[in-house]
């Protein structure tokens, strides 16, 4: 499929591109990026004026729950839900049902993505088997067959020296450690963050010193290891700190925070809310502020969603019963989009931390409109506005806090490997 792509705001950090220019698409692949391009009988144009042209958007942190709980999502419908949210590529978590410890189940998630996805998937395998923490997963046998990190989200690796091992053995390889830092002894049965809104509404709370220990045990583990590390949904103050710090002094440190962490508080759980429910959980004001700083000056790296769906029955229950997590892949443009707005980033800058910067950690080879690159594209309208409905979210789950809200800025069309698999 040939494709011409006319007139819009091509942002590109990868070529410092940001100006009105054509895309021209031939073959699956980049062909030319310039002014008053014109092609050949036959190929599709799209009309971009008004809307801004980038990279592919990448999302490295989804839960796509197939294997095991398609109920919730499989990659059919959580492919439908990236490529609507503009995603081009989305890496999926290990916690299914049997986890990415083997060839076997990452096998069945990229062939099943081949056959029936919408958009690029690349599993991440576990950093232990079976998720366990007790012994490390065969990650060369992981990597060669596509997976492209290690993570035990959802579960810390609670042993120091475990995870000393994990980072040793992932730096060989070269293949990137994800943490998901939380002290467990430290969350106990909290079930929102420690703070006002937690005694207020009898709930016991999570402290942030929780994810900030963590976060900082495995800074200096990749410190002492000269290994990278990637910390997931960073949501304090604290971690935030740590990591800027830590980069300042040379450690080979990378995060992400997801799109809930710099818009919400804590009092979204008033009411007692389970679509505000997540792990880590929603923070307060001065976390939101410190998140964001956060992402202005390039502590934090990526925003990925952590795009976590639950069956309605797992959230209409007792607060304290119902399952962490929201999905996101939907509601992510729009809310990066208010950091725009808000002058808390370039749209430079948001591009890097959704298309380029993921593909660089993970060695994608996307997240550019380079001559030659994979033509994974994203068209969006800035200025288009929709409210957020459970009848129109395309995930199998409707677990958002953003249910009813008003958004500004969507996708207007999603193109996978040179096809347009989104359009609107």
């Amino acid at each position: 499929m040939n494709l011409l792509i006319k007139g819009g705001r091509v942002i590109d950090p990868t070529q410092k591109l940001d100006e009105v220019l054509d895309v021209l698409v031939e073959n699956g692949r980049i062909k030319q990026v310039g002014k008053g391009l014109s092609a050949a009988a036959g190929t599709e144009t799209v009309d971009a004026a008004g809307c801004y042209v980038t990279p592919g958007l990448i999302d490295m942190h989804v839960h796509l729950r197939d294997p095991g709980f398609e109920y919730k999502e499989d990659i059919v419908s959580g492919t439908q839900a990236a490529v609507a949210g503009g995603f081009t590529s989305v890496c999926c978590m290990p916690n299914t049902k049997p986890v990415v410890d083997g060839k076997a189940v990452a096998s069945y998630i990229i062939n099943k993505a081949k056959a029936e996805g919408f958009c690029n998937v690349f599993p991440i395998g576990t950093i232990t088997q079976g998720m366990s923490g007790e012994r490390m997963s065969e990650m060369g046998e992981l990597k060669e067959t596509g997976c492209v990190a290690v993570s035990d989200d959802g579960k810390p690796v609670k042993s120091s020296e475990l995870m000393r091992r994990a980072l040793q053995y992932a730096k060989g390889i070269g293949i990137l450690v994800i943490s998901h830092a939380e002290d467990l002894d430290l969350v106990g049965e909290g079930t929102m963050n420690e703070g006002f809104t937690s005694t207020e509404l009898g709930l016991k709370g999570i402290p942030r010193v929780a994810e900030d220990i963590a976060t900082a045990r495995e800074i200096m583990l990749a410190e002492y290891t000269g290994a990278p590390v990637h910390i997931a949904h960073v949501s304090t103050a604290g971690s935030t700190r740590i990591v800027r710090e830590a980069k300042a002094r040379g450690v080979q440190v990378t995060c992400e925070t997801a799109p809930h962490y710099f818009t919400l508080t804590d009092d979204a759980v008033r009411g007692y809310n389970t679509y505000a429910k997540m792990n880590p959980p929603l923070r307060e004001a001065a976390d939101v502020a410190a998140i964001k700083a956060g992402l202005k000056d390039g502590t934090i790296d990526c925003i990925a969603t952590d795009h976590a769906p639950h069956h309605l029955d797992d959230k209409d229950v007792e607060f304290n019963e119902a399952l962490n997590g929201i999905v996101g892949l939907e509601t992510s443009l729009p809310l990066a989009l208010r950091l725009v707005a808000d002058g808390v980033l370039t749209l430079s800058q948001m591009v890097e931390k959704m298309a380029v910067n993921p593909s660089a950690l993970l060695g994608l080879g996307r997240g550019t409109l380079q001559a030659g690159a994979p033509a994974d594209i994203t068209v969006i309208d800035p200025n288009l506005a929709w409210t957020v409905t459970a009848e129109g979210l395309r995930s199998k789950s409707k677990n958002s806090p953003f249910l009813g809200q008003q958004m500004t800025g969507a996708a207007k069309c999603t193109v996978v490997g040179g096809e347009i698999k989104f359009q609107q």
